[in-house]
């Protein structure tokens, strides 16, 4: 099976904390990977690593079986360095794309806090995402030369709505939607940047049983039919152990454990640090 992400020995450190220590992980095509772990454990901060919001101070990661981001301990950091094996990319040239870029090589995520354009509808929500692959510049905008593009964008517009249960809702503002259609349109919204890798931040966040289900249901369905590679985020346990392929666990930022759901059910430390404690705690 083709790896399609891969995180080489990721460290990402502010000032004196170590957020993320010496992660490796991959993430095959085709797959839904979970990572997993209590609040606070670096999981987010490894999705910014990964979409460009943060460079990390250590490592390599790599999209496609390419390089797209890669740093190493310079300056000051250079000396107060907490992680481990601090020159192991310093022979290789930096690579700092913006999360722009990032998502024009094909990644997309969402977020735990939702991240919609509150003052836009639901339809220019999703439109103006599409404009991420738009060849228009401001020139051809103004003298309207890129009509047939703009109609192209807003006919993918419409039908990634109606497939995705949100075209009655076209007109509404995002903030008005339901809760749980607030989350499909921000999944839209992703797709509409064509991605081939979908990160999702918690996606069951502040969703109740039956919601959870179906978005359980969502994300497969998106899955096939988009033919996606997914890592996702999550703490609804039944969530993760129902859909994903793999589960990757981070503990204070350092991974503990990797497997499939059976094993990581299984997995004593894993058990320990977090399946044995309550969310509530």
């Amino acid at each position: 099976m083709k790896t399609l992400l891969s995180l080489d020995h990721v460290t990402m450190q502010f000032g004196g904390v170590v957020a993320v220590n010496d992660l490796s992980m991959h993430v095959d095509e085709g797959e839904i990977v979970a990572l997993i772990g209590p609040n606070g454990a670096g999981k987010t901060t490894a999705f910014n690593c990964i979409t460009g919001v943060y460079e990390p101070t250590n490592g390599r990661i790599s999209f496609d079986g390419a390089p797209i981001i890669v740093n190493h301990p310079s300056g000051k950091m250079r000396k107060n360095y907490g992680g481990v094996e601090p020159e192991l990319f310093a022979s290789e040239k930096k690579i700092d794309p913006t999360p722009d870029e990032i998502t024009k090589m094909g990644i997309a995520r969402t977020f735990q806090n939702i991240r919609l354009f509150r003052s836009m509808t639901v339809f220019d929500n999703v439109l103006t995402a599409m404009h991420l692959r738009s060849k228009a510049n401001v020139f051809s905008s103004v003298l309207r030369l890129n009509y047939r593009e703009e109609r192209a964008m807003r006919e993918r517009t419409e039908k990634l709505l109606k497939e995705q249960g949100l075209w009655n809702h076209r007109d509404d503002k995002a903030t008005s939607l339901p809760y749980g259609y607030q989350r499909r349109l921000e999944i839209a919204r992703a797709l509409a940047t064509e991605p081939r890798l979908l990160l999702l931040d918690e996606p069951a966040a502040g969703m109740n049983p039956q919601e959870t289900i179906e978005l359980a249901a969502f994300i497969r369905s998106i899955k096939e039919k988009y033919s996606l590679t997914v890592l996702m985020i999550e703490h609804h346990m039944d969530l993760v152990m129902g859909i994903s392929d793999r589960v990757y666990v981070l503990d204070f930022g350092s991974l503990i454990a990797e497997g499939t759901p059976e094993e990581i059910q299984s997995n004593q430390r894993v058990i320990d640090a977090y399946l044995g404690v309550s969310e509530d705690v």
